[in-house]
C-alpha cells in the first residue's frame, strides 16, 4: 500500500452560464523537460486573470492530456489568450512539448452538477 497520501478528486463545480469552456487536449512528446515548472506557472499566471473560475485536468493511460479552463466571459479568455508570458510557454509547447493538440473554446449555455451527500 501506498503512504502517499491521494488528493481529494472533484470537478470544478458548475457556474451559472452563461461563461466560456477552453478545451486543450494534446499529446506530449516524450522529452517533457522543463514542461512541469512552466505548466506550473501557468496555473498560477491563470489565476491572476480577473473572471477566471477554474480548470479541470485529467489524462487517459496512454498519455492524451485534457486541460479544461473556465471562464466568466470572453473578456477573461481573451486577457489569457493575451498573456505574454503565456504564449512564451505556447510557442515552446509547439517547439518542444505536443506531437500534436486541439484547442475548442465554446460558450456554455446550460450547467448543473451532482454531489453525493
Amino acid at each position: 500500500m501506498s503512504d502517499q497520501t491521494e488528493a481529494a478528486v472533484a470537478p470544478v463545480q458548475a457556474f451559472e452560464p452563461p461563461y466560456y469552456v477552453a478545451v486543450f487536449t494534446a499529446v506530449p512528446t516524450e522529452d517533457r523537460s522543463g514542461y512541469g515548472e512552466t505548466n506550473a506557472r501557468m496555473e498560477d499566471l491563470v489565476k491572476e486573470v480577473p473572471g477566471y473560475l477554474g480548470a479541470d485536468h485529467a489524462q487517459t493511460p496512454g498519455g492524451l492530456s485534457i486541460t479544461v479552463g473556465y471562464f466568466r466571459d470572453a473578456d477573461a479568455l481573451t486577457q489569457w489568450r493575451s498573456n505574454a508570458e503565456h504564449r512564451a510557454a505556447q510557442e515552446r509547447g509547439r517547439a518542444e512539448w505536443y506531437q500534436s493538440y486541439t484547442l475548442h473554446v465554446a460558450k456554455v449555455e446550460r450547467s448543473h452538477g451532482f454531489k453525493r451527500a
